[in-house]
């Protein structure tokens, strides 16, 4: 079958006029017009083409890879303005057509917005939407504690950057964990730093490396970074103390304690321990 708004591995079948006609496992057949035929080919040769409707609404195919495809997000620019919508630059030739409906905020030309790449049931046509969050859900959760995830900055809150969990869940990554400059449509590496209540992902830039390290360390670095890097224990802190802090025995604590500071991810100092 072939997928409107994604790449397909197609045959050449035959040629024409207007190009030659690419075929996929079913016999299904689209145009890829003489523009972006390769220069020599044969018959039954395999291309990766990206599929999608011409301006009079047919499938056509193109070795074009716009900058979205659907079900994905990116950071688009809007080129023009109509009655019926904005039109967005997605990198091919027909542009990327976002209604009205579909605007969280009223789109002007020149700006960017993160949008969602989607088919239209009703249409069948490749559509945008700047409402990222109704195509993301937090109700059954495909990520763990501690997981490595793929990031993509959604927009600004006043606690910090709601992000985009592996194209599927929302997350925020508060204030005190944001150490460099990051915008809309950034896409990073994250660390899933705590699951809340309602499965509200806590999310944490840059510290990849935390995912290995057995639990008790990884519960260190999990109050470090909710106390904005620093904890008051030390390894002469009583035992009460620490357990009262951590819930771990002191002489787990020193063992952990001892794991993160042989992989340089903290510091240790009179007045305490420091996240680095």
């Amino acid at each position: 079958m072939i997928k409107l708004g994604q790449v397909n591995t197609l045959e050449i079948l035959r040629e024409s006029n207007h190009g030659v006609y690419l075929i996929d496992d079913e016999d299904n057949e689209v145009l890829l017009p003489n523009r972006y035929v390769p220069e020599s080919f044969k018959i039954w040769d395999k291309l990766d083409v990206f599929v999608y409707l011409d301006n009079e609404e047919r499938p056509v195919a193109t070795t074009d890879i716009p900058y979205i495809r659907r079900d994905d997000f990116a950071l688009l620019r809007c080129n023009q303005i109509t009655d019926y919508g904005a039109f967005l630059d997605w990198g091919l030739v027909k542009e990327l057509f976002c209604p009205f409906k579909e605007q969280a905020f009223k789109m002007k030309p020149g700006g960017w917005y993160l949008v969602h790449c989607y088919l239209d049931e009703k249409t069948n046509r490749l559509v945008a939407s700047s409402k990222t969050n109704r195509f993301l859900d937090n109700k059954t959760l495909t990520v763990k504690l501690f997981d490595e995830v793929d990031l993509i900055v959604s927009h600004p809150s006043d606690i910090g950057m709601n992000v985009i969990v592996n194209k599927t869940h929302s997350g925020l990554i508060y204030k005190d964990n944001i150490f460099k400059d990051i915008s809309v449509g950034d896409k990073l590496k994250g660390i899933v730093n705590k699951i809340r209540p309602g499965n509200k992902l806590d999310i944490t830039l840059g510290q990849v490396g935390y995912r290995n390290i057995e639990p008790n360390a990884m519960r260190i670095v999990q109050e470090l970074q909710d106390n904005s890097g620093y904890l008051n224990l030390t390894d002469k802190s009583s035992p009460d103390a620490i357990k009262d802090r951590l819930q771990m025995s002191k002489k787990n604590f020193k063992k952990a304690v001892g794991t993160l500071y042989k992989k340089r991810q903290i510091e240790i100092k009179p007045d305490g321990i420091y996240l680095v």
